[in-house]
């Protein structure tokens, strides 16, 4: 594409993770929502079928993870599909047809968010969504 086309396509990605007015920052100059933001539209350029994000929101303060995760839910709805390694269960939960929950490397229960939280087979997966629960209650 024209280098033209491509600034086009750069503007209307960072519009659609909500950094719009930002395309003349320089990366020291934004926050870590919005450096992980961009890294998300620098994928979304290349027009992809699948999205795999690892820890999109780690090392960021809480409210830098609502940035992110309300651009993930936005392209969620928008029908991306995506496989996602994450701590954030709870925004899995919300989110995802189906959890893997793993412990070293290993599958160790794996189904949709209902059964995970609700009839888990495995002890550890069992405990981790029981915790989760009682920190957060049903409702998360």
């Amino acid at each position: 594409m024209s280098k033209k086309e491509a600034g086009e396509r750069a503007l209307a990605e960072l519009e659609r993770v909500g950094l719009r007015g930002h395309d003349h920052h320089y990366p020291a100059q934004l926050s870590g929502g919005q450096k992980q933001r961009v890294s998300i539209a620098r994928a979304l350029a290349m027009d992809p079928k699948v999205m795999l994000l690892d820890e999109p929101t780690s090392a960021l303060d809480p409210e830098l993870i609502g940035e992110v995760l309300a651009v993930i839910r936005d392209l969620v709805a928008n029908g991306m599909t995506m496989l996602m390694a994450t701590h954030q269960i709870g925004f899995s939960r919300a989110l995802a047809n189906e959890i893997i929950f793993m412990v070293d490397g290993l599958i160790m229960e794996q189904g949709t968010p209902e059964k995970i939280f609700s009839d888990a087979v495995c002890d550890r997966a069992r405990e981790f969504c029981s915790k989760i629960t009682e920190l957060y209650g049903e409702s998360f």
